[in-house]
């Protein structure tokens, strides 16, 4: 290979390598944790402590919330798309499909990053939330996180929270969250389930709902993320077009092997032709 073909492969593999990793998790409360540190003594069941923290929550809320802290929840669920240089969508995936166990789901993700030593976390209040959960959750199983940590946690630089992006990092509030800013750009945002109806739908049975639920928010998560890139100016809009009809074909592509994709495939359109 001569040096001017040699140049051109590397560049079309900086173009083509993974450069982010967009991600996006599910979680329930960890009753048998609540027992422990919140109700010690008290003989709940794991679901008993879980309902009276949650009747606690609402009790503390001004807006009648029950959301349990981070601290005290497992992962059920956490979904990820590979997402090349040039911003282009490669694949997506639910960790430890079909069983979603916590524990696997854990040590694939932590695992999978190790590969991924130079890709950058992209999630929506993945910096309040997400990552925090999945920091946690290594902790608690005891699991390698050794690149992720030794690179340091940059609010500014490092990985991309677009929530964090959107509110001008705390000036104000981004009120309509991912729902809002899916639909802004033609996606389907919401589909009839939301982040409070996880608990009872893992109650139920209904695991692979909630894995459905999580990969369709990673990919409102990724779209959103085109859109911002046109924002800083490394994308213009007909390039954000083009990644997103290029994108669709890698989505039908997987339905087979993830059959929600089509349902969000059909509710998947380009931007609405806003006023």
């Amino acid at each position: 290979m001569s040096s001017l073909e040699l140049r051109s492969q590397q560049a079309t593999d900086n173009v083509t390598r993974t450069a982010f990793l967009v991600v996006d998790t599910e979680s329930i409360p960890d009753g048998r944790l609540l027992s422990l540190v919140k109700y010690g003594g008290q003989g709940l069941t794991d679901d008993e402590a879980i309902d009276r923290a949650r009747t606690d929550a609402r009790g503390n809320s001004q807006t009648g919330s029950d959301f349990i802290p981070h601290t005290f929840q497992i992962p059920v669920a956490v979904c990820v798309a590979r997402v090349a240089a040039d911003f282009s969508l490669q694949a997506v995936a639910c960790l430890d499909t079909p069983l979603y166990r916590p524990r696997e789901i854990v040590k694939k993700f932590w695992l999978g990053l190790s590969f991924y030593t130079k890709c950058k976390l992209v999630t929506f209040n993945g910096r309040s939330f997400d990552l925090p959960l999945l920091e946690l959750a290594a902790f608690r199983y005891g699991f390698q996180a050794r690149d992720y940590f030794a690179r340091g946690r940059n609010r500014f630089n490092g990985d991309l929270d677009l929530l964090d992006w959107m509110a001008n990092y705390g000036a104000c509030r981004m009120v309509g969250g991912l729902d809002l800013l899916a639909k802004l750009v033609g996606k389907p945002g919401k589909m009839g389930m939301t982040g409070d109806q996880v608990y009872e739908m893992y109650r139920a049975g209904r695991i692979q709902e909630i894995n459905d639920y999580c990969l369709c928010d990673t990919l409102d998560t990724y779209f959103v993320f085109l859109r911002t890139r046109v924002l800083t100016g490394d994308l213009t809009a007909e390039q954000e077009a083009d990644l997103l009809a290029k994108a669709k074909k890698t989505l039908a592509a997987q339905a087979q092997e993830l059959p929600t994709l089509r349902q969000y495939l059909e509710k998947c359109t380009d931007c609405h032709p806003w006023p």
